[in-house]
């Protein structure tokens, strides 16, 4: 029975090899000559420091074109509270969403069930598992799903017959 899943993941790697780029063109660029502005990663979150709003919100462009370069849409970016630190400078945490929460889960299966399109689809973990008779049903559900226009990245993996 032709089964895949719907997951969403995020490769760490890259993600520190677009911080790199990152960081080589914060000290090449004129406008963050003697800037303390900078972006560090812990697990699954981004710290962005910058000495003002306005530096905040250029590295924030900067921060998704350089993922989207590596391959990571900016929709796996969570951000969280502008924060002030000392004197004028700001800081922000980022969260790199990863997985399939609950919620997210619930209704891409209640979506898939609504089609009436003859297939299964279970929750298992932080993933949604797909399955039916029909390679046809499976690539059907797959064009629902992407029709969705959900924020969040999904890869569509472990396609089986």
């Amino acid at each position: 029975m032709p089964s895949f899943d719907i997951v969403s993941t995020i490769k760490l790697a890259e993600v520190d090899n677009a911080l790199a780029n990152l960081d080589r063109e914060i000290g090449q660029r004129y406008d963050f000559k003697g800037s303390q502005s900078r972006v560090e990663r812990a697990e699954q979150v981004l710290t962005i420091f910058a000495d003002d709003d306005l530096k905040l919100r250029q590295l924030h462009e900067l921060l998704q074109g350089h993922l989207q370069r590596r391959g990571i849409e900016p929709g796996v970016l969570d951000y969280g509270t502008i924060e002030k630190a000392a004197g004028q400078s700001v800081r922000q945490t980022v969260i790199l969403r990863s997985g399939i929460d609950q919620a997210l889960a619930k209704r891409i299966t209640k979506e898939i069930k609504a089609s009436k399109i003859k297939v299964q689809a279970a929750i298992q973990g932080d993933e949604v598992r797909v399955s039916g008779k029909k390679r046809d049903d499976l690539q059907a559900v797959i064009a629902r799903v992407k029709g969705l226009g959900i924020e969040q990245p999904l890869q569509f993996v472990n396609f089986r017959d």
